[in-house]
């Protein structure tokens, strides 16, 4: 997760995109500066790209893919998962859209945790299975997408 942005360190313009839950995944309505950004992003956990990030409040599971462009995510609100080449990021894409979370707590609004990420059992293919999988469902959502804009 990345370092708590406080409200007075956001401008409604600005140098770098600050991603809140409910702008994640489409336009960002707030920004913070380049300094601050570089700072923190040296300082702590910032995802690489191609990273899947995955929202862990209100609309739990929404992923997006990490571009690697200069932008800035809601702690504990968006997180991802670090892991090695084991995994393939475009598999767990699509297993973040199919997953049944268990033990998800919260009253009006879901909380996803960490322990709920990490206690998830995974089925792994080999690699290249995955990399197959990954590849066909994102074929798959690319000519949804085309479809929907006819």
């Amino acid at each position: 997760m990345c370092r708590r942005i406080f409200k007075e360190q956001t401008t409604e313009k600005g140098d770098v995109p600050f991603y809140k839950i409910g702008t994640f995944g489409g336009q960002a309505d707030a920004y913070i500066s380049k300094e601050l950004f570089e700072e923190y992003k040296d300082k702590y956990s910032y995802p690489q790209k191609g990273d899947i990030l995955i929202s862990a409040s209100g609309s739990i599971g929404r992923t997006v893919e990490f571009t690697g462009e200069n932008e800035y995510f809601q702690d504990s609100n968006i997180v991802w998962l670090n892991h090695d080449e084991r995994l393939d990021n475009s598999f767990l894409k699509c297993f973040y859209s199919v997953v049944k979370w268990a033990g998800i707590e919260g009253g009006t609004i879901k909380r996803l945790y960490n322990d709920n990420i990490l206690n998830t059992l995974i089925c792994m293919p080999k690699i290249e299975e995955q990399q197959k999988i990954g590849a066909f469902f994102k074929q798959l959502d690319n000519l949804i997408t085309l479809h929907q804009r006819e």
